[in-house]
């Protein structure tokens, strides 16, 4: 095999490395599903972005936790399939094109819907290819053959097939409702589309006339506005001081109607006057309630906001303007006796900001209960979808035990058109995927489907489905994994499982994949209002995408949010710039080894022995960690392995072989880092996809890229506890001595006398055989190694397990200050005593601990007391 030559730049520029890398791996295919029916399939669909807008911190953080899982499975043998896709958003997509329309001074109706919906999928086209750079710039390994849209042809047949099939099963119905109205959009809004906020508001106290001119009867409403619409006054029928009342009228102020007092259970006898004004129109516990007894309903507002004829001489005036005259003219009449000033809980629109409007309105509607009852029931099955943190099952049940039906109906033009014909004369209804065959006698519904109707079906929809014959449905679907934020759970997830439930009779996905908000580095939620956003593109301009990938996700345990901090990423990159530089150094003295020539059969040294075994611990916490969402625990096993064993210890001892001149333990190190490091880039290359590959491409390997290389599994031959034990040993004694010489300022070029007493000869003969390392790494001028050395006046000491450390430093310190030392040092062994002792005295934890923990607590008893002893010793020493 031809000798490698090694292409690494002096300087880690992660713009370099990762500039084409991407456009590498597409032309390879490597993200592309294979169909392979001899690997098991894995799947994840991607929670498609809306097509408002570029990508946030959020979807960074959600699509790379999804690069992970899809990376990882792809090296682990799975067929894998990570299906892109957008969403078209409608409120929120027609909101931006109608925003851009009026600074050209023009509105919608002046395109007409027609020429609207051109503009409006020249905004989706120019926005979809904003976020496949941005995809691309991240590095998400995604299968683009498969990309869909929900507008596309096949989603629009998958939801006309779920539409007609409800319609026809009596679970989406049409009728005249109170519903969530935004005034600003002119659109309908289903609850969790709402936002409630506390404002300050006001009660306005009134007397209604009797019609009988024998009296009146207190009423009281947060919005004067639609006493316009009232056409009853409801009190409860066990209420004395009103049951003489029920049947009689009361005469409508301002408007003369005279509407009737009925008795109803709803009514509060505690709150207020104990009689409420009825306006069925405006209010949905009022709509019920004139329901039950059969009152009109009268509109008093139009779609905007503004007053309608029904509110007589305050026709054409904005609702609130209204409000403050209709208060003036009843406080004049004598009619409003009170105003109360309230803090209460007001909707607004989650799009558009405005405040809701309560408002009778016909809409399309689905009947929620008993889909929601097979989605509770899966959850008591062992198919049920695993939420992983597990508390948001909770959250997700409790919303599902206490649903209402959904308003699907949006009154705008960007969407999917609701499939359903009125005839001009008779008014029927048909509901078809086509249009009726004598299509001119019929009109279409001018309305769309709310966006989360179709994405709904994403896991399912995107796969071929209503063909349940189509290759992709029958083979990737139920998918695995769904990544996705705790803000969406009611939005989106659990409509995914009930109409996957519903249509396909399986769970949409296995797990459930919960992460929080990206928070500023004070923990406020980002937002333009605060100017604290941060654009992740621009974080991967300035530290690349590696180290953004790795902040996001091992920032945080799954469910939390996560605070964002630019001295984070920047750690992140300098951990990215030492693994660049390790490895550069390791490839730099491979002497050009070629695969082939890799062998780690050879005489290994301590330091071979322990970094193999500690490779295998990181390769089963690694994969156990991945496999259970735990990616902060993963990084933080991956960065200490890395950076402290590997670079701070491995790369350090392995310069000794490889500047010596023992020809067959230069192979073997070389062989050992070629294969170290190979592994350990497998095992970080779905955190850092980039500088992984690029330093995998300048290794010896086999196979053309890391992304399709084999997942790292523990070589049980390499584990080696004995040498775990050597090196524990070899490390405490050189980090003895660096402490010593800097607590003394002796800096680690000035020779020093080492006297090493071993308590054994097991440690003897260790310290013996790794003699060369110690002298390496300590620099002493004499060395001595033995079981009975005495311990010299006026000298430096520490004690590790097994060893005695003295170095005589007569002349460098001040004997006050060492003996105040050990008296420090002493503390601690006394507190670590006394902890274990009364953790070993303790009978709970005697009879309930497992033996092997019992065990572990005497061994440390028994060192710590050594160590103690030994300190004590050594202060008596120095006093005497």
């Amino acid at each position: 095999m031809e000798k490698k030559e090694i292409s690494m730049p002096t300087k880690y520029e992660p713009q370099n490395i990762e500039q084409g890398r991407y456009e590498w791996w597409l032309s390879g295919k490597y993200f592309e599903a294979e169909n392979n029916p001899d690997k098991e399939p894995y799947t994840i669909v991607i929670p498609p972005p809306n097509v408002t807008g570029k990508l946030h911190l959020g979807h960074a953080w959600d699509t790379a936790l999804q690069d992970i899982l899809t990376r990882m499975k792809r090296m682990q043998g799975y067929d894998v399939l990570w299906l892109p896709g957008m969403d078209h958003a409608g409120i929120a997509t027609q909101a931006k094109v109608e925003e851009k329309l009026r600074e050209e001074g023009k509105s919608r109706y002046d395109l007409g819907r027609e020429k609207f919906l051109e503009e409006t999928w020249k905004w989706k086209e120019e926005y979809a290819t904003f976020i496949r750079e941005q995809w691309a710039k991240l590095g998400l390994g995604l299968d683009y053959s498969r990309e869909r849209f929900t507008l596309d042809e096949g989603l629009s047949q998958a939801v006309r097939e779920v539409f007609v099939t409800l319609y026809n099963e009596g679970l989406i119905y049409r009728g005249e409702y109170i519903i969530n109205w935004d005034p600003a959009t002119k659109t309908a809004l289903s609850d969790i589309e709402v936002i409630h906020k506390d404002v300050q508001g006001a009660f306005y106290h009134m007397n209604y006339p009797l019609a009988d001119g024998s009296g009146s009867i207190e009423v009281a409403t947060t919005r004067p506005e639609t006493m316009l619409g009232d056409t009853g006054v409801a009190v409860h029928p066990e209420d004395e001081r009103y049951k003489h009342l029920i049947g009689k009228t009361v005469i409508l102020p301002i408007v003369g109607r005279e509407i009737p007092i009925v008795a109803d259970d709803y009514v509060d006898m505690e709150f207020g006057s104990g009689a409420v004004k009825i306006t069925p129109a405006h209010d949905p516990n009022d709509f019920e309630i004139g329901n039950r007894h059969n009152l009109q309903r009268i509109l008093v507002m139009n779609e905007d906001g503004t007053m309608n004829e029904n509110a007589g001489q305050y026709n054409g005036m904005d609702r609130f303007a209204c409000r403050k005259q209709i208060v003036k003219d009843l406080q004049e009449a004598g009619i409003l006796f009170e105003i109360e000033e309230h803090l209460h809980s007001v909707g607004h629109s989650e799009r558009s900001g405005a405040v809701v409007e309560p408002y009778l309105s016909t809409q399309w509607f689905v009947k929620m209960k008993p889909l929601a009852e097979k989605a509770i029931e899966l959850q008591k099955s062992d198919e049920k979808v695993n939420f992983v943190p597990d508390r948001f099952e909770k959250t997700y049940m409790h919303w599902m035990e206490n649903i209402h039906d959904w308003c699907i109906s949006r009154q705008l033009w960007w969407g999917h058109r609701i499939p359903a014909w009125y005839h001009k004369e008779t008014g029927e209804i048909y509901v078809g995927h086509e249009a009726p065959q004598d299509e001119e006698n019929w009109e279409q519904d001018t309305d769309v489907l709310d966006t989360w109707f179709s994405s709904a079906l994403w896991p399912f929809s995107t796969m071929g489905w209503p063909d349940e014959d189509a290759a992709d449905f029958k083979r990737y679907y139920p998918t695995d994994c769904l990544v996705t934020g705790y803000d969406i759970i009611f939005f989106w997830v659990s409509r995914m499982i009930f109409q996957g439930l519903k249509f396909t009779d399986k769970r949409p996905f296995k797990d459930l994949l919960i992460h929080g908000l990206v928070r500023d580095a004070e923990g406020r939620k980002m937002s333009k209002s605060l100017g604290n956003g941060v654009d992740p593109m621009d974080v991967i301009d300035k530290y690349g995408a590696d180290s953004l990938r790795y902040f996001l996700t091992t920032g945080s345990s799954p469910g939390q949010d996560l605070r964002f901090s630019m001295e984070k990423i920047e750690s992140v990159w300098n951990f990215a710039n030492k693994i660049w530089n390790a490895s550069r150094f390791a490839l730099m003295n491979m002497d050009g080894l070629t695969y082939d020539e890799i062998d780690l059969t050879g005489e290994k040294s301590v330091a071979d022995k322990w970094i193999l075994t500690r490779l295998n611990d990181t390769i089963e916490t690694v994969t156990k960690l991945a496999d259970k969402y735990e990616f902060g625990e993963v990084g933080r096993a991956l960065y200490n392995f890395i950076w402290d064993d590997f670079c701070d210890w491995y790369i350090e001892m392995a310069k000794l072989p490889l500047y010596g001149e023992d020809e067959a333990a230069k192979k073997t190190t070389r062989s050992i880092l070629a294969y170290v490091l190979d592994q350990t880039m497998r095992l970080l290359h779905p955190f850092m996809p980039f500088i992984t590959e690029e330093i995998w491409q300048n290794l010896p390997h086999e196979g053309e890229s890391i992304t399709v290389a084999v997942w790292p599994t523990v070589n049980e031959q390499f584990n080696d506890e004995n040498a775990v034990q050597e090196m524990k040993l070899l490390m405490d004694i050189i980090r003895s001595v660096r402490n010593i010489r800097a607590e003394v300022n002796t800096p680690m070029s000035k020779k020093i006398t080492l006297l090493l007493k071993a308590k054994d000869g097991t440690v003897l003969a260790a310290l013996e055989k790794n003699k060369p390392f110690i002298e390496k790494f300590c620099n002493p001028e004499e060395l001595q190694i033995a079981p009975d050395i005495v311990s010299p006046d006026k000298a430096m000491t520490a004690v590790v397990t097994g060893v005695e450390l003295f170095i005589p430093l007569a002349d460098l310190i001040n004997m006050e200050e060492e003996i105040a030392r050990l008296n420090k040092e002493l503390d601690k062994w006394t507190k670590e005593v006394e902890r274990v002792q009364k953790k070993l005295a303790n009978e709970k934890f005697i009879s309930k601990a497992p033996e092997a923990v019992v065990a572990e607590e005497r061994a440390k008893e028994k060192d710590y007391l050594e160590k103690k002893a030994i300190v004590e010793a050594r202060i008596k020493a120095l006093q005497s």
